[in-house]
């Protein structure tokens, strides 16, 4: 596993405000991803960007230094400046061979999650490796390794109760959201149709609300969303002109700039002058800051969740040892069959090279002994090359696999 790398940004090391200069949007994840493949001669990669990490997934020969961190990051033409770069270089955590394996595997059982046990954070890893595996940015060797991903997670949440009672940062968030008290006709606008907001959209509809307006970049998307909670769907700059008026605002998008101004506020105002509630599960938050300093607003964010999350992890704490030791089991178990896909790989030229011995011995070194033959010898001939062919690119395979199981 010498060549599986992983940079990662998370909430441990960086500040959350900060880690949104890392959130790559949709619109130029291929581009950003090109552009550190063709610098660094990067096989394969795939990006994940949640609520509270960053990370980026690749192999690799070169060794992961603080010269290599700050060449990929400025790769990525990111919004951060050299004096940031520097400082942002010295919180970055890298992982190499077995230990990004391992860090993998802890980040989809939710181990290194905000809130610890939920199980959201497997079905992230899934969707950012489907994204970049769509788009040719992942191949043989990281698909071996998101398999034995979601079969570790999945003994994890099956074997342990480290995911009992689930508590994730969509059920915290609406926890807070309940200790409002908010009639259940409170007018709701939904901004960004994907996962987040689907789940939170999942407990509004549990408890009976019912006044929802969905905005979203893909009018097809904020269509499917408004359609299961029986409101209206709109496009996402149709904010800018919505005076129906609103209670709440839920908002998770994908956007690296605010997407809820001042200005948009205002006009979503549109005179009001009660505290409003915006939920804002984004990174970077979609929200400016001037809306807040400016507005009565009863703010929810990742960032105010955190203490709750904290709590939630001395609760599972024996459960952590226990899915531990799930993990340690597998990255055994994987080690061989990845040792395995390898030899297979490596033989997969050997039948080209059996094809390219017999052709030389039949039409050059024993070509005029073999024109002087008979039809029928020329025909046992060649039904004895066909056997022998067949068998010799077999026997490598078999003795092969008989050796790293005997090793294993």
């Amino acid at each position: 596993m010498k060549y599986l790398k992983v940079i990662a940004f998370t909430h441990k090391h960086i500040d959350l405000k900060d880690l949104g200069k890392f959130v790559i949007c949709n619109e130029s994840l291929s581009s950003s991803l090109e552009s550190v493949k063709a610098k660094f001669d990067i096989p394969e990669i795939f990006y994940i960007g949640t609520c509270n990490r960053v990370e980026f997934v690749f192999t690799a020969d070169q060794k992961l230094d603080r010269v290599f961190v700050g060449k990929f990051i400025s790769a990525l033409h990111l919004p951060v400046s050299q004096d940031q770069l520097e400082n942002f270089t010295d919180q970055v955590s890298v992982y190499e061979d077995v230990e990004a394996l391992n860090h993998l595997l802890r980040i989809s059982c939710s181990l290194e999650s905000l809130v610890v046990g939920e199980k959201e954070i497997l079905a992230q890893v899934r969707k950012a490796y489907d994204t970049c595996r769509l788009s040719g940015f992942t191949g043989d060797y990281l698909r071996l390794i998101m398999s034995r991903v979601v079969k570790t997670a999945k003994e994890v949440y099956t074997n342990t109760a480290i995911a009992r009672k689930p508590i994730s940062v969509v059920s915290l968030a609406y926890r807070k959201l309940r200790e409002l008290n908010m009639c259940t006709n409170a007018r709701i606008l939904i901004i960004g149709a994907g996962e987040t907001n689907k789940n939170i959209s999942k407990y509004l509809q549990k408890h009976k609300y019912s006044n929802f307006a969905v905005f979203n970049r893909t009018l097809d998307n904020a269509k499917s969303l408004a359609e299961d909670l029986g409101g209206t769907a709109y496009r996402l700059e149709d904010l800018k002109t919505y005076k129906e008026g609103f209670d709440v605002i839920i908002t998770c998008t994908s956007s690296t700039e605010p997407i809820i101004t001042n200005e948009v506020y205002q006009s979503l105002l549109n005179g009001d002058t009660s505290r409003k509630v915006i939920v804002d599960l984004a990174v970077p938050n979609d929200t400016s800051p001037e809306v807040l300093e400016n507005n009565p607003v009863t703010f929810i964010e990742v960032h105010s969740l955190q203490e709750i999350a904290n709590n939630n992890l001395q609760e599972r704490y024996e459960e952590l040892i226990y899915a531990e030791r799930i993990i340690e089991q597998n990255i055994e178990e994987f080690k061989p069959v990845l040792k395995q896909r390898r030899v297979e790989i490596a033989m997969r030229e050997v039948p080209e090279k059996i094809k390219e011995i017999r052709e030389t011995a039949v039409n050059r070194i024993f070509a005029d002994e073999i024109e002087r033959m008979d039809d029928n010898s020329r025909e046992v001939l060649a039904r004895v090359m066909n056997y022998m062919e067949k068998k010799y690119i077999s026997v490598p395979m078999v003795m092969a696999k008989d050796i790293l199981i005997n090793n294993s």
